[in-house]
């Protein structure tokens, strides 16, 4: 259950099935998917977003990478994720990192309903968005990053987030339909969402930026997206929760 600008929703989440081969089957019964993320982590949401499109149940175990300065840099957590960021899931047997290489390997696991398009030209620019924000915006912005910038934090993130902004205005005028690239829910868009809400939290003027604004508008009204939202997850903080 969530709850947006005062109204519920809920997404019933129908539990999935895999074989001994890892593929979701009818025969054998699966064990969830567990998500080790953070409520406001950017790269958490992705991988929400996407479980929720697919229609897949999953556990969440909140890791605060903010208090005692970051669970995620726990030994514990780094036998999870060497990396010690955040996202991380164990899925049929093996555990991922990366929201990226996550919602790929969910995708090509679980191909149903597609987040990448059957058109090869879409389907690159549709990795050509996700790559712009999850490696041109978001990590110059992250808690780590901020973190070392200091007093000038704000601007800091600003400045790439409007970088990056910029560059996307001018593709997704080329590619948008309903959605980023045409009229279907792609990964496109599972990046997106986050990243405009990352730039609403630092106050950037998102309206420099009308296509990216429609498409958000457009993308937050769609159950999956409401459900995953962070003013609604399991650790968002009584005074954050919507």
């Amino acid at each position: 259950m969530c709850t947006i600008h005062g109204l519920k929703y809920m997404i019933h989440l129908p539990q999935r099935r895999k074989s001994s081969t890892g593929v979701p089957s009818e025969e054998e019964p699966a064990e969830q998917p567990v998500l080790y993320g953070y409520f406001r982590s950017s790269c958490s949401w992705r991988v929400r977003i996407a479980f929720a499109l697919k229609g897949i149940e999953y556990e969440q175990k909140p890791i605060n990478i903010i208090k005692d300065g970051g669970q995620q840099l726990t030994d514990q957590f780094k036998a999870v994720n060497p990396m010690q960021q955040v996202p991380a899931v164990t899925i049929d047997g093996i555990t991922l990192s990366q929201s990226l290489a996550i919602i790929q390997y969910i995708e090509e696991t679980r191909p149903e309903p597609r987040l990448l398009p059957a058109d090869p030209k879409q389907r690159a620019h549709v990795r050509i968005i996700c790559d712009i924000i999850a490696s041109g915006i978001q990590p110059l912005q992250n808690v780590y990053v901020i973190q070392k910038i200091g007093e000038e934090k704000v601007q800091w993130a600003q400045h790439f987030i409007n970088r990056g902004f910029e560059a996307l205005e001018h593709i997704l005028k080329q590619t948008a339909g309903k959605h980023c690239v045409g009229d279907e829910i792609s990964m496109a868009d599972i990046c997106l969402v986050p990243q405009v809400y990352n730039a609403e939290r630092f106050k950037v003027d998102m309206s420099r930026f009308p296509t990216i604004r429609r498409l958000n508008q457009t993308l937050i009204e769609i159950d999956a997206f409401k459900a995953t939202h962070p003013s609604c997850q399991p650790d968002t903080p009584d005074d954050l929760r919507a």
